[in-house]
């Protein structure tokens, strides 16, 4: 499937935002380890947290999560600890996700795992047993859903977990977030060190719990009121001011952008003010799912740039930085890469594609993160249009509520 997409001539919504897809899954483990009955409201009901509660609430012998990453992590170590033998598996992209950093650790803590297919790959055949191991040692620059997926459990193994981060520590508010919402459901985890967390033995409470919206889809909003010619007013729903999702730091960057926030009672509302910076230089370490957004934005608005701390994108759903430099060529910007971790523009341009159509590699950030380029170039398709299913699936929706133009491109299926 294509969607052809053409921008309004102002920009006018308010949009209730999904529920944060980070929260509900891991308030869906952290429901499950406490055994209780009081299930969290606002899950998110994208496809990431909906495989995540057929799972739990299934617990089949063969557990498909098909793309959904965090649930093939969060899932691994869950099973781990739970009786029963179980094979996790996912869509082909999956399949090609390494994990073996996590089974090593869980190994280590005495996980009965074994690969069903390639070395260091899912599928696994897990084997829930009583975990006895108490301390684990990982690089800090690993991927935050292992070290989350760990912390986790920790709570409810019998001697607790003395979990060592070692090296620089990335995606720090991830394992934050994960903090916070263990102490949410009555457990005690918190940094002992600058690199160290202790989790305290003695698990977790059945706990009344509800999901906030997601800051990662707020970011696209930002996005259309930076780059639109004309806004009359947008309103988000459901943002909070002081949220432990590390990707609302996305405000405070957006206002270099041009873009200021106000809070109101019911979430936030967006304008344009002021200028945006010549140029733009950020780590995004702690923030990496905002990549897409920000590298996109600032191609368009010609803003040049140097993203630095993006050696995580490589294990996403595609090859991020690869993918960001091939489509942002067809709209005519010569976008380099460095190390695998630093994406850089500075303001070089390439012929562009005449009818640029938007391939989205199976990723639904690459989807919603190149939708707003028609407000700068009309008529910008994108392919496989669907994929927004894994995190905000009304986003179409959305933005035609909004005033978009999105067809479906004639021929396209």
């Amino acid at each position: 499937m294509q969607y052809l997409l053409n921008a309004p001539a102002s920009l006018h919504a308010t949009v209730r935002l999904p529920a944060s897809k980070s929260i509900s899954n891991r308030a869906l483990i952290l429901h499950a380890l406490s055994g209780g009955a009081t299930r969290p409201e606002n899950l998110s009901d994208c496809d990431d947290t909906e495989v995540m509660i057929r799972a739990l609430d299934g617990m089949p012998d063969v557990i498909d999560i098909h793309a959904a990453g965090t649930a093939m992590r969060f899932l691994t170590a869950y099973l781990s600890v739970t009786p029963g033998t179980h094979t996790i598996t996912g869509s082909e992209r999956m399949q090609q996700r390494p994990i073996r950093i996590l089974v090593d650790a869980l190994r280590t803590l005495g996980a009965h795992i074994e690969y069903a297919g390639n070395e260091g790959f899912p599928p696994l055949r897990i084997n829930g047993a009583r975990l006895t191991g108490r301390e684990i040692k990982l690089a800090g620059n690993v991927s935050s859903q292992y070290i989350s997926a760990l912390l986790m459990i920790g709570a409810v193994l019998p001697g607790g977990l003395k979990l060592q981060l070692t090296g620089d520590v990335i995606s720090r508010p991830y394992i934050d977030l994960t903090l916070q919402l263990m102490h949410d459901f009555g457990a005690q985890a918190e940094w002992s060190s600058e690199n160290s967390i202790t989790v305290s033995p003695g698990g977790y409470r059945d706990t009344a719990f509800r999901v906030e919206n997601d800051w990662s889809a707020a970011s696209y909003w930002y996005q259309m009121v930076a780059l639109a010619p004309s806004v009359r007013e947008v309103e988000l729903q459901g943002l909070h001011p002081h949220s432990a999702q590390g990707d609302s730091r996305g405000a405070e960057l957006f206002a270099r952008l041009g873009v200021q926030t106000e809070f109101t009672p019911s979430g936030v509302r967006l304008r344009k003010q002021g200028h945006p910076v010549k140029s733009m230089s950020e780590d995004l370490v702690d923030i990496p799912d905002l990549a897409q957004t920000f590298v996109v934005t600032c191609c368009l608005m010609g803003v040049p740039f140097r993203f630095t701390g993006l050696q995580s994108l490589k294990i996403k759903e595609t090859a991020r930085i690869c993918a960001l430099i091939n489509e942002l060529r067809k709209l005519g910007y010569a976008v380099h890469a460095e190390q695998d971790s630093i994406l850089w523009w500075d303001g070089e341009r390439c012929p562009a594609d005449a009818q640029p159509a938007i391939d989205t590699y199976e990723d639904h950030r690459m989807a919603m993160a190149f939708a707003p380029a028609c407000l700068v170039r009309p008529d910008i398709r994108i392919n496989e249009p669907q994929v927004v299913s894994k995190s905000y699936p009304h986003y179409w929706d959305d933005l035609r509520a909004a005033g978009f133009s999105i067809t479906e491109y004639p021929g396209s299926r």
